[in-house]
């Protein structure tokens, strides 16, 4: 899913202009990236060289994107290459504003989003190489193990207008108030442990782009200094991907066992992270199908492992 909303030549004129005088990029064609959830993305063409261009409209999101880009630098500058490189406007800065959105013009990526058994090793590879950069000097957020994303959503729940999505919550709430509640029980287990955290992207796999046998993590809007089970959880109930991820870990120098009450955490906690995001964007085409699908599947089987075999 990414985000539609049609834009007419006047806008995409203003656009290109912007990028002119911004950035001294001349380009005739700029056409929809379909990349990114909560931002508007294209593609830039010019001359020599294609550009990823990111817009964030939304005020709840245009902060936390805005302060990615000294992430993104960071860990550019400590080698890492496999992520979206920043261009800088003329004036040197990482990000800029336009018509009221966060942008952010990066070098764009060849490839296509896909996320498979088989794409799983390449992603931890990459991500366990970020986890050996220092974090030191970054304006990053720290996990707290807060458990709010319940909250957001029980909020949101409140005040939707949709029927048919507010019914089918309805049929489901005995289910989502139990995992309220395991959410919460996690959160307290897991609050007072700070050890073993690293930045965390939070949805590689989601963001995995493929090229080949090249592989790329792009949009870094929500890294969180944060224990690898942040990134682990998805896969955590496979034991060929729990050996994966400690393989690549232990190719990078890091030493760390995945503990079963923090992946239980964040299944959790990203169940109720990614039901919100159905809710912000309810009017897309078959949202009652996918958000009926997610609450009966997918991340059942995370749930169960982590859950099941931790302390209850």
């Amino acid at each position: 899913m990414y985000s539609n909303i049609p834009r007419s030549e006047e806008y995409q004129h203003r656009l290109l202009e912007f990028i002119r005088q911004e950035y001294g990029i001349s380009a005739a064609v700029l056409a929809p990236a379909k990349r990114g959830y909560y931002g508007e993305t294209w593609r830039l063409d010019a001359t020599t060289s294609s550009y990823f261009l990111k817009l964030v409209y939304p005020a709840a999101h245009k902060a936390v994107y805005e302060r990615s880009f000294s992430l993104i630098q960071h860990l550019c500058d400590h080698g890492i290459d496999f992520i979206s490189r920043i261009v800088k406007t003329k004036d040197d800065d990482l990000s800029t504003r336009f018509d009221g959105a966060i942008l952010g013009v990066f070098d764009w990526i060849d490839g296509e989003n896909r996320e498979t058994d088989a794409t799983k090793i390449p992603e931890y590879q990459m991500l366990a190489k970020v986890y050996a950069v220092p974090s030191c000097g970054v304006p990053i957020r720290r996990e707290d193990f807060s458990g709010k994303s319940a909250d957001t959503f029980f909020e949101q729940w409140n005040v939707l207008d949709n029927i048919q999505i507010h019914s089918l919550l309805e049929k489901n709430r005995a289910k989502l108030e139990q995992r309220a509640k395991r959410l919460k029980y996690f959160a307290e287990l897991c609050r007072d442990d700070t050890a073993d955290f690293f930045i965390t992207h939070g949805d590689a796999g989601g963001n995995l782009i493929v090229n080949g046998d090249r592989y790329f993590i792009v949009d870094w809007d929500t890294p969180i200094l944060a224990p690898p089970e942040r990134d682990a959880w998805v896969m955590c109930s496979r034991d060929w991907a729990r050996d994966a991820f400690y393989k690549a870990l232990c190719q990078n120098g890091i030493r760390h066992t995945l503990r079963l009450e923090r992946l239980a955490y964040y299944c959790y906690h990203f169940f109720f992270f990614y039901l919100t995001a159905y809710l912000d964007g309810f009017t897309q085409t078959d949202t009652m199908r996918e958000i009926e699908e997610y609450i009966d599947g997918w991340i059942e089987g995370s749930i169960q492992y982590a859950d099941t075999n931790s302390q209850s």
